[in-house]
């Protein structure tokens, strides 16, 4: 399969949980086809990306995602400025789900990019408490289970 042909097959999905389980299969054939260890996180990778991107393995347990950054279920309130493993837990969660969180990847630094995604991410499903750009419980608990 080629990568254009992987690539309209993630697009005509509906399911944003199927685009989960897909993305880590269609990012790794796609490095081993082009012969190299840099993988990229994004399930839209159809170019290359930098090598500071990280790829992220998201598993989904009792019916919620985890990346393995953070893995309580409801990680603390995290916003503009944060720095750590609980933002590289909703970076790696933003990227399984194909929302940019910038050219560096999951970096643990909640930047303009993360920002950016999560405000996308909170219009795109109508998280309760409104687009703010704040990963909060209402957000979490969103990240967690599309």
């Amino acid at each position: 399969m080629s990568r254009n042909s992987t690539i309209s097959t993630i697009s005509t999905l509906t399911s944003k949980s199927r685009v989960r389980s897909l993305a880590t299969a269609v990012v790794l054939a796609s490095a081993l086809t082009a012969g190299t260890a840099a993988i990229a996180a994004s399930p839209a990778a159809a170019a290359p990306q930098s090598s500071a991107t990280v790829q992220a393995a998201c598993k989904q347990q009792s019916g919620y995602w985890y990346c393995g950054y953070d893995n309580r279920k409801t990680p603390p309130t995290i916003k503009k400025g944060a720095k750590g493993n609980t933002v590289k837990e909703a970076q790696a969660l933003l990227l399984s789900l194909g929302y940019s969180v910038g050219s560096s990847g999951i970096d643990g630094d909640f930047g303009a990019a993360t920002h950016n995604a999560v405000v996308k991410f909170q219009k795109d499903f109508k998280v309760a408490g409104g687009a703010d750009g704040i990963v909060g419980a209402n957000t979490w608990k969103a990240l967690r289970t599309v």
